[in-house]
């Protein structure tokens, strides 16, 4: 049979309209202004664990933004102060209860802040919305990634030997991941052994890897180790928001991105056009700031206690 019908109710659909409602009231009262930024570029991430979509333009090759944190960030270099943006970003790669390659993004910046006063400002939008459907408050638990990791695996993530990682994630998944890296090895354990355990209710970790910066900064945590500013949000247990502490160094960036495209190349994916308009702006003076990202289908899942993202979409990639 045609799945010709949408996967979300029409109560599902009301209430993700008043969702929508409510953050840009969120932000109105917070004197954040709404921008609008292309969905399509001629350039996109060197992350290696994001795959983006290609698609062409009068011979050119483009991609659908994975985010909108460079347009974001060009604009912000631009003067804009705090901004945000709502609306669809795209992602090549699983199809399932979670994922789905068109999503609806929300994306902040907050100039002269840092990662632990977005993450205040993050738990009180995710409270806010969730309260909303629910109709009573949510429990906020705010900890280490050092902290849970140890407390679940009695294992320091930011001292551990790479091959006792490697050694644990072969144990959990196959003996391919025996030479495997060790971001990638300690997502495997996180996502496994850590992310089952976590508080019910809003989850917030804080202090990442130095190895999974992305593009937040690097500092120290209070032992004198490195840690990458950067912090995830979840409900129940499910990732839902990505926040970071923005790294402002364009000469730093430029580093983390050939090295990206250096393994990139070893790995044999597919090489992918670096933002040089994005350097440039950060080269131009970033203003310091913390940002973050909600993906607001799965905050919804999460609101309404359903499992698939089908049902809070009108139509996912299957009934396209």
């Amino acid at each position: 049979m045609d799945k010709w019908q949408p996967g979300a109710s029409l109560n599902t659909l009301r209430r993700r309209a008043a969702m929508l409602s409510s953050v840009r009231e969120f932000f109105k009262q917070r004197s954040v202004l709404e921008v609008d930024v292309p969905v399509m570029g001629k350039a996109t991430v060197t992350d290696l664990n994001i795959d983006s979509i290609t698609t062409s333009v009068v011979g050119e090759q483009g991609y659908l933004q994975t985010s909108p944190e460079y347009f974001m960030k060009r604009l912000l270099a631009s003067g804009t102060g705090d901004i945000y943006f709502m609306g669809k970003a795209f992602r090549d790669g699983e199809v399932g209860l979670r994922h789905n390659p068109e999503f609806t993004m929300l994306e902040w910046y907050r100039c002269g802040w840092d990662d632990h006063q977005l993450m205040s400002e993050v738990a009180e939008l995710i409270s806010l919305l969730l309260a909303e459907e629910g109709g009573f408050s949510w429990d906020v638990t705010k900890i280490s990634y050092s902290d849970c990791f140890f407390d679940n695996l009695g294992l320091d993530p930011h001292s551990a030997e790479l091959s006792t990682l490697q050694l644990l994630a072969a144990k959990l998944s196959s003996q391919s991941w025996i030479d495997e890296t060790r971001a990638n090895c300690l997502d495997l354990i996180f996502s496994s052994q850590v992310e089952p355990h976590l508080p019910r209710g809003i989850t917030i970790i804080y202090d990442y890897p130095e190895c999974q910066a992305a593009l937040a900064q690097i500092s120290s945590n209070n032992v004198g180790q490195n840690v990458s500013k950067r912090f995830e949000a979840f409900v129940n247990g499910v990732e839902i928001a990505n926040g970071y502490l923005e790294l402002t160094d364009a000469s730093e960036q430029g580093v983390r991105f050939k090295r990206d495209s250096k393994a990139r190349e070893l790995l044999k994916r597919p090489a992918v056009t670096m933002d040089q308009k994005f350097l440039a702006a950060l080269s131009s003076g970033l203003p310091a700031c913390a940002g973050v990202a909600i993906g607001l289908d799965r905050l919804l899942m999460g609101a309404l206690g359903v499992n698939s993202i089908d049902e809070v979409l009108a139509f996912s990639w299957l009934r396209c």
